[in-house]
């Protein structure tokens, strides 16, 4: 008998997904289930992290043909699961079994992992590339919200941002050009974005340029965020030394919450701030990230909100908050 399961979950999304990588109406993720269902985990990963379906499946094949008796601590997951495989492949095993771990001993996950109790926070709204007229609508549209994210990457940057911010003066406005800069294009974009009041920059540069990001860094006092450019240690001991001032931490593209919190301590020590964030998925892996919004100094964890067939009951959203099920043993996520 196989020793964990997993079933491919279609996604839906609200509207098409348009980013400086191209436009998404549909994503995919995988649910991965322990045996007897005593732990649940996510895999989900964008096409443009080139991570093929068939990688992420030989390697659950691979553990499933094991079996070796899942680890009883915490100290065990990150030796049961290894290294070799694709990041979202060890995310779905490693939060499971940290699922797992919690559900035994009665415990929701901060608490099995020594975390602040999570409370209701605010999280940032994602409004994907479009028209300026129709950003700024968009933004208007939830005025619930007091954080939003805006996709950059396209010529129309500038009349982006001011078209929103003029249809919402109130809210804190966090952008993300998804890699899509030069580093010239990036200074001068950043200049001509200074007025417009942003709490911070994501990812302005390709992954590898990390020298580069610390070069646009020390031309704007706006704290640049390192996504893409945040998929190992390594990658934070670099940012730090090159004076990035934040970075943004996903479980999908590091392998989990054993990484991520090892990634986010080191991070600390180095002195930069913490987002967390996600791909586009389901409640069951925001939820496994949401229970360390103790540790965040910026919270963007908005996918539930982005699909329309979320097959979980997890995390929930009222008036522009997000709130952890901290009542429940475990992640705390549910079947609808």
């Amino acid at each position: 008998m196989s020793c964990l399961t997993w079933e491919t979950l279609g996604l839906d999304l609200n509207t098409p997904f348009r980013l400086s990588y191209g436009v998404s109406e549909k994503r995919q993720s995988f649910w991965l289930r322990l045996a007897d269902d005593t732990g649940w985990g996510e895999a989900a990963i964008p096409p443009y992290y080139d991570i093929r379906d068939t990688e992420v499946i030989a390697f659950w094949e691979a553990v499933s043909h094991r079996c070796d008796p899942f680890p009883d601590d915490l100290a065990g997951i990150t030796d049961w699961i290894g290294s070799d495989g694709p990041a979202p492949a060890r995310c779905a095993l490693d939060i499971a079994l940290h699922d797992r771990i919690a559900r035994d001993r009665g415990l929701p996950l901060f608490e099995l992992l020594g975390l602040p109790i999570p409370t209701s926070t605010p999280t940032a709204f994602t409004i994907s590339i479009d028209a300026p007229e129709k950003m700024a609508e968009r933004a208007k549209s939830i005025p619930e919200y007091s954080v939003i994210k805006l996709k950059l990457g396209s010529d129309d940057d500038i009349a982006l941002v001011a078209a929103v911010r003029a249809a919402r003066p109130d809210v804190k406005l966090y952008v993300d050009a998804n890699a899509g800069w030069t580093v010239g294009e990036a200074i001068e974009r950043i200049k001509e974005l200074e007025p417009y009041n942003l709490a911070l920059i994501e990812q302005p540069l390709p992954k590898d340029d990390i020298a580069g990001m610390g070069y646009v860094q020390k031309h704007t006092n706006i704290p640049i965020v390192a996504d893409e450019s945040v998929q190992t240690l390594e990658n934070i001991e670099a940012l730090g030394a090159a004076g990035v001032k934040g970075v943004n931490l996903k479980l999908m593209k590091i392998g989990g919450l054993a990484p991520t919190l090892k990634m986010l301590y080191r991070a600390r020590e180095l002195d930069m701030k913490i987002m967390l964030g996600c791909m586009v998925e389901t409640s069951l892996g925001v939820t496994a990230m949401a229970h360390l919004l103790g540790l965040a100094d910026w919270v963007d964890l908005d996918a539930p909100l982005l699909i329309k067939n979320d097959p979980f009951d997890g995390v929930s959203y009222e008036n522009g908050q997000m709130t952890v099920p901290t009542n429940r043993a475990g992640i705390g996520v549910l079947r609808k």
